[in-house]
């Protein structure tokens, strides 16, 4: 009797494999494999018991479609370091490990073992024809320019490069140059967004603001290269990181104003901070009732922290500490946020009782929480606070002190007057001190005059930067206010004979803009 369609006669090679000794179908099996690898993450992390189940279940006598596919996606979805070899060498060596697994070794291997995946890639290529998603992977991992240029090579003489997501890859691991040759090369139709991102994100990394400009204003004239909310954080982002805070402010303006496409998250997490640093709260308040609309403030806790950060650097110390109070998960970087808020507005008995507070909570500190409740401790002039919560820090919380931190223990006891103390801990530091170590002991000094101790902080600074002519002069008047006249004309011979000229002043006026 002929067996029904869709289904294997008894005499096919199928037949032997349709149980194991133990009972299991392989497509069972199959399906037992996939749901822990899509439900539990415990299964995830253990992608050689997984396999060692498949194997058990006779899945690589099983025709190659589709029961190989589970154990491309164990590949695919291990953790590093990637099992992608021990698993390969379980396989029998009959048949041959068909295409599909051997791109997903390639592409497990790629990120964290770029020589072993050329390896497995080389393997595949005597197996058999390589298609585009044997090259994929490795574009983004290649870091010699020598082999990305033979790989740019052979994916050339193979007629991959009309792959679109291929000519893209190209772009990114080409130095500026060459990726501009490249993108110019590319046929209209073939600039689509991503190409055009990819571009303008090279010449923000080089600080080309007025080619990233240019690049950016150009997409709005190609339908295929609409700007897209990535396109407008990457050049707000990238604006940030030039220094140019001014422009990333506009950029989000234009955005707004031009209504192409809502802002998200990231969008936000970029002007946020620029906003801050230019002072600009308008447009910092505007971006958090926005966020505060959209729920933006309650689901991403790193635009909360962006907007408690623009507040306390717009000086804005009562708004920031209201939306600190309404976050309801609190990271340790809201915690610092805060506190650090509090010792940039001078608000020093405040910052010292949320870091108590934040401590009473359950909230691990971390060296970035005691530079900032330091620095709170030396505005409110809490000398003793101050030097148990140094002394805590390694004690109690584990966190080794860094110069910074020493450097906050040196403005607290010299604010004080403490000189001498300030002194001391500077010589039992157990890093050399530089300038800013020196500069606070000798800000101090002046405020305290402490003369003595304020002569040897110059002269050590001088000795960190001797191309500083601020530093000479600073002697030079010391001794000249002390009567000391002769050393101060000597100090002016050091300066002549060490070719130091003193910077001339400089006056700024800036200029209202008329566009």
């Amino acid at each position: 009797m002929a067996s029904p369609a869709g289904e294997p006669s008894p005499s096919s090679p199928f037949a032997a494999a349709i149980t194991t000794p133990d009972g299991w179908h392989p497509r069972t099996a199959e399906r037992r494999v996939l749901h822990l690898l899509h439900h539990c993450p415990l299964a995830r992390r253990r992608p050689l018991e997984l396999f060692a189940f498949a194997v058990r279940r006779a899945l690589p006598s099983a025709p190659p479609s589709p029961h190989h596919h589970a154990l491309a996606a164990l590949l695919l979805l291990s953790s590093p370091p990637p099992p992608a070899l021990p698993l390969l060498r379980l396989l029998p060596p009959e048949p041959p490990p068909p295409l599909p697994l051997l791109n997903a070794a390639v592409k497990a291997l790629s990120d964290s073992s770029p020589p072993l995946a050329f390896r497995v890639l080389s393997t595949l290529r005597r197996l058999h024809a390589p298609d585009r998603l044997s090259f994929l992977p490795l574009l983004g991992s290649v870091s010699s320019f020598p082999l990305l240029a033979a790989l740019h090579s052979l994916l050339l003489r193979l007629g991959f490069l009309s792959h679109q997501p291929i000519s893209l890859a190209l772009l990114k691991p080409y130095p500026l140059p060459d990726a501009r040759v490249l993108f110019h090369e590319m046929p209209q139709r073939s600039r689509c967004t991503v190409a055009y991102n990819t571009l303008v994100t090279a010449y923000l990394r080089a600080k080309d603001v007025r080619a990233a400009r240019h690049l950016f204003d150009e997409m709005q004239r190609y339908k295929r290269s609409r700007r897209s909310v990535v396109s407008w954080n990457v050049m707000i982002a990238g604006c940030a990181r030039c220094g140019r805070d001014d422009m990333a402010v506009w950029c989000f303006e234009r955005m707004i104003r031009e209504g192409e496409v809502a802002p998200d998250d990231g969008t936000l997490a970029a002007v946020l901070p620029a906003c801050g640093r230019t002072g600009n709260v308008g447009v910092g308040r505007w971006a958090h009732e926005y966020a505060r609309k959209t729920g933006l403030l309650d689901r991403a806790v790193h635009v909360v922290n962006a907007v408690v950060d623009m507040y306390c650097k717009c000086g804005d110390v009562c708004s920031a500490r209201e939306v600190f109070e309404g976050i309801r998960w609190r990271s340790v970087v809201s915690w610092n946020t805060m506190i650090t808020g509090f010792s940039l507005n001078g608000h020093g008995t405040e910052g010292i009782e949320l870091f108590k507070e934040m401590l009473r909570k359950g909230a691990e500190p971390n060296a970035v929480t005691f530079l900032g409740v330091l620095g709170c401790c030396a505005h409110a002039g809490a000398v003793d606070v101050g030097q148990a919560i140094f002394q805590s820090m390694q004690l109690v919380h584990g966190v080794e002190p860094v110069i910074e931190h020493y450097g906050c223990m040196v403005d607290l006891l010299g604010r004080s007057g403490l000189l001498e103390e300030a002194h001391t801990l500077i010589q039992g530091m157990p890093m050399k001190p530089n300038a800013a170590i020196w500069g606070a002991l000798l800000s101090a000094c002046r405020a305290h005059a402490g003369l003595g101790i304020a002569e040897v902080a110059l002269k050590e600074i001088i000795n960190l930067e001797p191309w500083n002519s601020g530093n000479y002069i600073l002697l030079a008047n010391l001794y000249a206010e002390t009567g000391r006249w002769e050393e101060a004309g000597e100090v002016r011979k050091l300066m002549r004979k060490m070719s130091v000229n003193k910077a001339p002043g400089q006056s700024l006026i800036e200029e209202a803009s008329l566009s």
